[in-house]
């Protein structure tokens, strides 16, 4: 599946672009300065090494280090130009016509501590706070043009899914049977590349995990874990064999365009044991029950709430999500550029929900020494509630010996 080199229309970049502004001005800012690889390829279409200038009012600026002709050719910006450090960015401004910033937005979430400092010293006379909460509200809510983005992600991890039926065998390593999806899934165009914005979060296309092995908890904020194939990964597929009668977790994240679909299949060689098939089938229920209620102005913490009592209800109150006092505080969250957007679907969350947020919802439920059932789907928040996004089936997929 190709697609064009330039991602993002122009007017497309110019409403984006229009928010902050409004966000800029609200928070009585002369501009914010975007310098994280995703929030720069958002409102700037590229994601070569370089800053983007937001005036309160009047056009911005891209300012490039790294690669210059390349980023001309990928953002329809019409003010790009070359910049050889940070502290040639003042002058570019004044070049410009813009004033030096009195108070100027940054993304204090995700700025290194070292980077901070350097920005504070070439702003010196600047007042730096933060803007990031205002830029994933923003990106929270999708533009059609992203929403069919996400559609086609969403369609190869159907594709993906229904290559494990040709690839599932007895006694194939986690590992082995990851190797063939991801790269079944490099040749449908995934990038390769899953981005999260939470400091130290990382991930390889996503989990494979069977049996015991996937519910071995990790450092990563999942519901599952995985032993991975050493200490310095600690989390996905590992060198256990794939044995029958025991649930097999593929929770793949599809990244397209970097827009991306968060997907989570149960498969099994021979029948699950009915404990599990039963907490599968109660998983799907309460997918399909928030379906309904998660429509706009539904507040997120209270989604959660609806989702942990009715889990509770139906036995499930020490498995769900997790086991013990570590386990994960949420059931679904955000995606778009990144895999941890807003909004959370988590305890203590009063996000309301808006039309075109799209949510990866992913109740789970975890029996340790035995193995992970559940379900992921991403969503479309519509007026009527939940729409999936993808095709294949939620049920378990049960393989012949």
């Amino acid at each position: 599946m190709q697609t064009d080199s330039v991602n993002v229309p122009k007017d497309e970049l110019q409403s984006r672009i229009a928010k902050l502004q409004k966000s800029i001005a609200e928070k009585e800012m002369d501009g914010a300065l975007i310098v994280q690889k995703t929030d720069l390829f958002y409102f700037g279409a590229t994601s070569q090494q370089g800053w983007l200038y937001v005036p309160a009012v009047g056009k911005a600026i891209l300012m490039i280090f790294k690669e210059y002709a390349r980023a001309r050719e990928e953002s329809p910006l019409e003010e790009i130009v070359s910049v050889v450090g940070i502290k040639k960015i003042p002058g570019i401004l004044a070049e410009y016509g813009y004033k030096f910033p009195k108070v100027l937005g940054m993304e204090l979430d995700v700025l290194p501590a070292n980077l901070y400092f350097q920005y504070c010293s070439v702003f010196s006379e600047a007042k730096i706070e933060d803007i990031s909460f205002e830029i994933r509200l923003i990106r929270a809510v999708k533009s059609e043009f992203e929403i069919e983005k996400i559609r086609a992600s969403a369609k190869l991890s159907d594709k993906v899914a229904a290559r494990v039926i040709d690839l599932l065998v007895m006694d194939k390593t986690e590992v082995a049977l990851a190797g063939e999806l991801e790269s079944f899934a490099r040749s449908l165009g995934h990038q390769g590349i899953v981005r999260m914005r939470m400091w130290g979060s990382e991930l390889f296309y996503g989990h494979l995990m069977s049996g015991d092995g996937a519910a071995v908890p990790s450092y990563l904020a999942s519901p599952t874990g995985g032993t991975g194939v050493s200490s310095f990964i600690g989390q996905g597929a590992g060198w256990r064999k794939i044995g029958v009668n025991e649930p097999v977790l593929v929770d793949y994240v599809f990244a397209l365009d970097g827009y991306i679909s968060d997907h989570a299949r149960i498969f099994s060689i021979g029948r699950l044991p009915g404990e599990l098939e039963a907490a599968h089938e109660a998983m799907l229920e309460i997918q399909e029950e928030i379906k309904k209620q998660a429509k706009p102005g539904a507040i997120a913490g209270e989604l959660y709430e609806l989702m942990i009592a009715m889990a509770d209800k139906k036995g499930y109150a020490d498995s769900f999500m997790g086991v013990g006092e570590r386990r994960i505080r949420f059931t679904g969250h955000g995606v778009g550029l990144e895999l941890d957007e807003f909004p959370f679907i988590a305890k203590g969350q009063h996000l309301a929900l808006e039309a075109g947020m799209v949510i990866a919802l992913e109740p789970k439920t975890i029996f340790p020494g035995r193995g992970v059932v559940g379900i992921e789907n991403t969503h479309l928040v519509t007026a009527s509630g939940l729409e999936p996004l993808s095709k294949f089936p939620d049920e378990i997929t049960i393989l012949p010996y």
